[in-house]
């Protein structure tokens, strides 16, 4: 049975979505932003938005009863492929040892300006 899951620290939506569909043992994550959930707003830089995506994704899987080691495929959105270096050394503090399945790709914009968005599938 397929269920909705939104997690109640987590970034509110900002359209039509759940946080996360879990499915079995598979855990489906919407894309995170770089949204500071306290203020509702993005946090400024790429940098600063990829920690706050991880942030946020790690307290989805969490609360979820999932964890980053239950990870296995990720996809990273960027809005300027010229920052991959930085979102990469980002990314690899949250993915060291346990190394998912990954695709990253430019895109032209993302909601509300951000500049990053990671989406993940989760198998217990």
């Amino acid at each position: 049975m397929n269920k909705m899951f939104n997690a109640t620290k987590g970034p509110a939506a900002v359209g039509p979505y759940s946080h996360a569909v879990i499915a079995g043992n598979t855990i489906y994550v919407s894309g995170q932003l770089g949204i500071d959930p306290a203020k509702g707003q993005l946090v400024e830089g790429v940098v600063y938005q990829a920690k706050q995506g991880f942030i946020n994704l790690e307290g989805i899987l969490k609360e979820a009863g999932f964890q980053l080691s239950d990870v296995v495929k990720t996809t990273v959105f960027l809005t300027d492929m010229g920052n991959f270096a930085e979102v990469n050394a980002v990314y690899g503090e949250y993915f060291s040892e346990w190394k998912p399945a990954r695709s990253c790709v430019a895109v032209q914009s993302l909601p509300l300006g951000g500049e990053f968005e990671i989406e993940v599938v989760a198998v217990k």
